[in-house]
């Protein structure tokens, strides 16, 4: 049915990739998101990640379930979101550093811990193979889509839906915005920060586990490649919007799966330097937004970032 597919099947393959790709950066981006629209960067969400990934893993080869996986990978990331808030709530104390010791802290732990499994092989996450049409298996490969990522698009609109229409989306805006506010009001700040910080943390935990169970499907040393840091980027330029984190995912998925999309239909030469894509367009986001002028549009006023 696809003989002729021809040059279609470059875009397919770049279409499914940017759907693997893109998944660690959506759930690392939400989390982001709901952690600065109460008031709090996070920078330590690339340790998150990575703690999140080999904790994923570990669990899902001792219990053999991934699911399990995700769930401990969720709670450990929850663990170090708690930390981050708990810490930062203490007089004195700022977020960006704390939040790259924790990074720091997370990729020393998932490195000391994870030595006993890289060698074993875990269940992986189920996929919806909507390639089944397709007699060619790049088609086939290309157009598996993980649950997680339909998990990670109903979180995206949840979220988007909850900042909008719902009391525990008012509180969290209205601590982003004014610490005198939100008191005046009757609120605990630290604790809601330090909340939204832990749940932001879970997500990005959820994030590892994907990358560790099931693309590319094993626990390293290198698996993250630096996709925490880039999600905080993502979030700047969604404007701090769950929606546009969506799309923002796909576009610098797109841009990761540039490399193996062409590989998968057969370029053999050059194709390696697409892999540099999503670090080049992590720096022209930031090169973009950086204008004094528009830099913080749609910004909480309580981030450290604004002050």
């Amino acid at each position: 049915m696809d003989s002729d597919l021809g040059l279609w099947a470059i875009p397919l393959a770049i279409l499914g990739g940017a759907i693997r790709v893109s998944t660690p950066f959506l759930f690392v981006s939400l989390g982001e998101v709901l952690t600065e629209r109460s008031g709090r960067i996070n920078l330590g969400l690339e340790g998150t990640l990575v703690f999140g990934a080999m904790s994923g893993y570990a669990v899902a080869f001792m219990t053999g379930s991934a699911w399990a996986g995700v769930l401990a990978a969720a709670a450990a990331g929850s663990v170090f979101g708690l930390v981050h808030g708990v810490l930062c709530s203490l007089p004195r104390v700022n977020d960006i550093a704390i939040g790259i010791a924790l990074m720091l802290l997370g990729m020393g732990l998932a490195f000391y811990f994870g030595k006993p499994f890289i060698q074993p092989v875990a269940p992986d996450l189920p996929a919806i193979p909507l390639g089944w049409w397709a007699e060619r298996p790049q088609v086939q490969s290309a157009l598996r889509v993980n649950v997680l990522f339909l998990v990670g698009l109903v979180a995206a609109v949840a979220l988007w839906w909850m900042l909008r229409s719902t009391r525990v989306g008012l509180l969290i805006r209205v601590v982003g915005d004014s610490t005198d506010a939100a008191r005046a009001m009757g609120l605990r700040p630290a604790v809601i920060r330090t909340l939204a910080t832990a749940a932001g943390g879970a997500f990005a935990g959820v994030g590892g586990a994907y990358l560790s169970l099931f693309y590319p499907g094993s626990w390293n040393e290198g698996i993250s490649s630096g996709q925490g840091l880039m999600a905080v980027a993502l979030v700047i330029f969604a404007r701090w919007n769950p929606i546009a984190c969506f799309w923002a995912a796909i576009l610098f998925g797109g841009a990761g799966a540039l490399g193996p999309a062409l590989q998968s239909v057969g370029v053999t030469e050059g194709y390696y330097l697409f892999y540099a894509a999503p670090y080049v367009l992590t720096l022209a986001v930031l090169i973009a937004t950086s204008s004094p002028n528009r830099a913080m549009t749609g910004a909480p006023a309580e981030l450290s970032i604004t002050k």
